[in-house]
């Protein structure tokens, strides 16, 4: 075994928890913290149901994030071999029911719930782009 592998199987933890979760994703939490108090600027300007429906996208988004992560922890320090199939089909799950809330949401604050849609959708593309950051970051060292 080398040094590297060595280092990363320590790292991994005995088990999944949602304060690991919690410790590891505080970035994002604070990013979406920052985008849903910017959300609430909105309001300032008599539109608080579009404010609270953007932060309120950012929310669902972030709760998805956490969903995931932790689902993936679990996996990871389980040691289980899921097969392609089973991902798939939790992974289908938890966006079909993130939809029907989001979309249930959007119809039932409509004109303004179109803003949680699009702070569910700000949300996304910020986390992938700190998701891919460090990712190009560690291709660029090797």
């Amino acid at each position: 075994m080398t040094d590297e592998t060595t280092a990363v199987t320590t790292s991994l933890p005995d088990h999944a928890s949602v304060g690991r979760v919690l410790r590891d994703q505080r970035k994002t939490i604070w990013v979406a913290a920052a985008l849903m108090v910017l959300g609430l600027f909105f309001g300032q300007y008599d539109e608080w149901t579009l404010a609270f429906c953007i932060a309120g996208g950012v929310l669902l988004g972030l709760v998805n994030h956490l969903v995931t992560e932790y689902w993936l922890l679990r996996i990871i320090t389980g040691g289980a071999q899921p097969t392609r199939g089973q991902l798939t089909r939790t992974t289908i799950v938890r966006l079909a029911a993130l939809s029907v809330v989001a979309i249930g949401a959007a119809v039932a604050f409509w004109p303004a719930g179109i803003g949680l849609l699009l702070g569910l959708a700000i949300f996304r593309l910020i986390s992938l782009v700190m998701t891919a950051l460090p990712l190009l970051k560690e291709l660029k060292n090797t």
